[in-house]
């Protein structure tokens, strides 16, 4: 009996666990094709925000439009594969069809444009602490007129790549579609394209800001530009802390390049930290690196074991002399300071490790025997908050844009989903470092009236001003329209009011000078 009810019970809970799964099954199916259904693609028209605004910039009042919108991007077969969002601002009352337009993005791979637009560019900007000395602390934070915009001089337009912002995927696509060096370029010469003929703006004259890897882009994209059956040639280039050569601004062991190239920064670094350098200009100081780095430091790089034991202790001698690094500490190094070594050591026997994008930021080390700095970056962390904050309040309350989704300010997963390959799919590749810098040579060559102007901050510890100048003495860059500038800030040289003030008068001559 006892069996019987036992196997009754077996085949009771049988029969149930069948008709969940049955229900599982078909709940399943269901799910399955409601998302399906979900993720088809209907189209419609692309959503945009539209206001009025007035200000007064160089001394000029004026009227213009702000104008937040998506533009639908299309595969090889006209299939709609993304949405690419961008903030632009027009100037009213003017005829626009000669009107010169401005693209500005930032770079990642995978951030948002709004450190340019929040930053410098914008008709509104954040202030954050211009000496790097105060944290920005929790809301709320500084935002204020940005009266050297530059609206009297021509519209500006800030580019969101696919995946951040509110730009994404719609469709037929994919990530893989836009989440690449080429992928990238393309998708951003497809939308300024279609902004341009939107816009009726062929007859205008056309121009790139780039920062970081926004440099390596713009170059690219500039040469994108010439190809497709719709050539479209550039005016001019603004590039922010440039990275065109990766070599020079990747600070990894047996990168022999970056050791010669992150040489002068640190110097300059130490410098402003008052550890060496003490009663010289920066200039005379940075002048001072430069030469040991093309002279005895880079022969000592090339010739590694092959020199003496005095050889070595000489070079070392002179790498404390510039860095302020004990000797001893640089001998184990092999001669060879990586840069996240330098952060921490610099001032270490305070317990603070210095900035990335800059340098002149510090902080106090939760750890004080690490190899480098643990707490992350505090050029970033100690400035990003305000710029989140600023914009959504400002996304919203000025620019009265409505969305179900958060603004990503940079990319969720795309650092180790992106495609740095240079050459299409299929083709044969070695590995090598990023460089876009032979790209933008030879689109100079073809357009002979393209002027790059090249923004150097003298305390970026992640794209070095001396690997801006190492790049651009190489591969035959027309050297009469290459124009460099240097700033005693960081990658955001702009977030010191200072060079703000100079930025903002140098980007201005550069453009009056190519649109006059």
């Amino acid at each position: 009996m006892v069996f019987l009810l036992y196997f009754y019970s077996i085949s009771k809970i049988m029969k149930n666990l069948n008709l969940l799964f049955l229900a599982l099954l078909i709940s399943f199916s269901s799910f399955s094709q409601e998302e399906k259904s979900e993720t088809k693609w209907v189209p419609r028209d692309p959503q945009k925000f539209e206001t009025t605004h007035s200000g007064t910039f160089n001394g000029q009042k004026i009227t213009y439009k702000a104008i937040v919108g998506e533009t639908f991007l299309k595969n090889s077969k006209g299939e709609v594969n993304g949405a690419m969002w961008s903030t632009s601002y027009i100037r009213d009352g003017v005829d626009t069809s000669k009107r010169p337009v401005l693209f500005i993005f930032n770079g990642g791979p995978g951030s948002a444009s709004i450190w340019l637009h929040m930053g410098f560019f914008g008709p509104k900007v954040v202030k954050t602490d211009s000496e790097a000395k105060v944290d920005d602390g929790a809301a709320p934070y500084r935002f204020v007129d940005n009266t050297q915009a530059l609206l009297d001089l021509t519209d500006l337009v800030f580019i969101d790549p696919i995946g951040t912002g509110f730009s994404q995927v719609e469709g037929v696509g994919k990530t893989s579609d836009f989440w690449g060096l080429n992928e990238d370029a393309a998708s951003i010469a497809q939308f300024m394209r279609t902004w341009v003929t939107q816009h009726g703006r062929w007859q205008a004259p056309k121009l790139i800001a780039g920062e970081s890897f926004g440099t390596t882009r713009a170059a690219k994209v500039a040469e994108v530009l010439e190809e497709g059956g719709q050539s479209m040639s550039l005016n001019g280039i603004v590039l922010i802390s440039q990275a065109l050569d990766y070599a020079g601004s990747s600070s990894w062991a047996d990168n022999l390049t970056s050791f010669f190239t992150y040489l002068p920064s640190q110097a300059v670094t130490a410098w402003y930290h008052g550890k060496a350098g003490q009663g010289k200009t920066i200039e005379a100081f940075a002048q001072e690196a430069r030469d040991f780095a093309y002279g005895d430091y880079l022969q000592s790089l090339f010739l590694g074991e092959k020199q003496t034991q005095a050889q070595k202790e000489a070079i070392a001698e002179k790498l404390s002399y510039f860095t302020s690094l004990d000797k001893t500490y640089i001998l184990r190094s092999d001669n060879q300071i990586l840069m996240h070594r330098f952060k921490k050591e610099l001032l270490r026997e305070e317990g603070k490790a210095i900035g990335t994008l800059d340098g002149r930021y510090l902080a106090f080390e939760t750890d004080q025997v690490s190899e480098g700095p643990v707490l992350g970056d505090p050029a970033g962390y100690m400035t990003g908050s305000a710029y989140t904050a600023v914009f959504n309040d400002y996304l919203r309350r000025n620019l009265v844009v409505i969305m179900d989704r958060p603004y990503l300010t940079s990319a969720e997963g795309m650092g180790g989903s992106w495609n740095w390959k240079p050459v299409p799919d299929g083709a044969y590749y070695e590995p090598s470092y990023v460089s876009t810098a032979r790209a933008l040579s030879e689109t100079m060559h073809r357009n002979t009236q393209l002027q790059v102007m090249v923004a150097n901050g003298y305390y970026d510890l992640i794209t070095p001003f001396f690997d801006a100048e190492y790049t651009f003495a190489r591969h035959d860059f027309p050297q009469d329209r290459i124009h460099m500038y240097y700033y005693e800030a960081g990658h955001m040289m702009y977030n010191r009011q200072e060079d703000f003030d100079a930025l903002a008068k140098d980007v201005r001559a550069f453009l009056e000078k190519i649109l006059k």
